[in-house]
Order: structure tokens, then C-alpha cells, then sequence
């Protein structure tokens, strides 16, 4: 989602909600601890340059329960940090410490935010030299008469 995807739900809503895709919710009384721009600059694993540029947004709570952030109140926050920083249209991506602090993309349904997981790939797929894909093995589906492996078989 972009910074006017973001900024166009803000102003269809009355309540502000953050949930992830896999069902739990931010709770209510979260504050926006930062809002700004990142800019990256890296080497790929094909030797690359790229660059990114992203708008990120904090999302933390504590145990002040009566907080309640509004849209209009995020509005705000939005305009100032556009008018102070220069923030323009871009991608959003959102940080929230669940065990460790994770980096979310952006999406809205209904009437919520929807904190969708990110992950990490080869951004240089076409230059790679993986060429076999690791098979994917559930550990609910192996049963000691499935591994066949004895102590002393060198099998593990």
C-alpha cells in the first residue's frame, strides 16, 4: 500500500484498527511512535547496485489503556511528517515488536488494517546458481517407522 492508499482509508474510517492476516489484533491503545522515510542502498548477490526508499510507521503500546489514537489524529501525524521531512507517495511499511520487531506490508479490508508478513528472497533470481528447490517436509507427518534411521546407520 502506498502513503495515499493509506492516507484515503484514513479518511473512511472513524476507528482506527490494526490486524494481522493471521487473525491476532493490535490492541487499541497502540501509539505511532515514528513515522519517516528509509532509504537503502545495497549490493545485490549479482553485484547490483539498487536503491529503496519506503515510508515506515512504528506501531507500540504499553499499558495506557485509555489511549486511543484516531484517524484524524493519524492524519495529522501523516501531514506534518509530510510537510517536515518530505515524505512523498511512497510504499508503506509498518514495524511492530511481537517477540522480536518485525516489518510488515500494508493492506486494508473491511474496515481494518492488515499487517500482511514480509519475507526475503533472491532479489537476482535469474543470475543464481541454486538450481534444486529444499523439499518441503511437514514434521507432523514423520513417524519413527518413516524416518528409518537407527542409532549407529549414519543416517543423521
Amino acid at each position: 500500500m502506498k502513503l495515499s492508499e493509506l492516507i484515503s482509508h484514513l479518511s473512511s474510517i472513524s476507528e482506527l484498527n490494526f490486524q494481522f492476516e493471521y487473525g491476532n489484533i493490535v490492541p487499541s491503545h497502540f501509539h505511532i511512535t515514528e513515522i519517516g522515510i528509509i532509504r537503502k542502498d545495497f549490493i545485490d548477490c549479482a553485484g547490483k547496485i539498487r536503491h529503496e526508499e519506503i515510508v515506515n510507521f512504528q506501531l507500540w503500546f504499553s499499558n495506557d489503556y485509555h489511549h486511543r489514537l484516531s484517524p484524524k489524529k493519524f492524519l495529522e501525524i501523516i501531514t506534518l511528517s509530510e510537510q517536515k521531512l518530505g515524505i512523498q507517495d511512497l510504499e508503506i511499511e509498518v514495524e511492530y515488536q511481537d517477540k522480536t520487531i518485525g516489518k510488515y506490508n500494508l493492506d486494508f479490508v473491511g474496515d481494518k488494517f492488515i499487517l500482511q508478513s514480509k519475507y526475503t528472497a533472491c532479489l537476482a533470481e535469474d543470475q543464481c546458481v541454486m538450481t534444486q528447490t529444499k523439499p518441503r517436509i511437514k514434521i507432523s507427518d514423520l513417524t519413527a517407522n518413516s524416518i528409518n534411521c537407527k542409532p549407529g546407520s549414519n543416517c543423521c
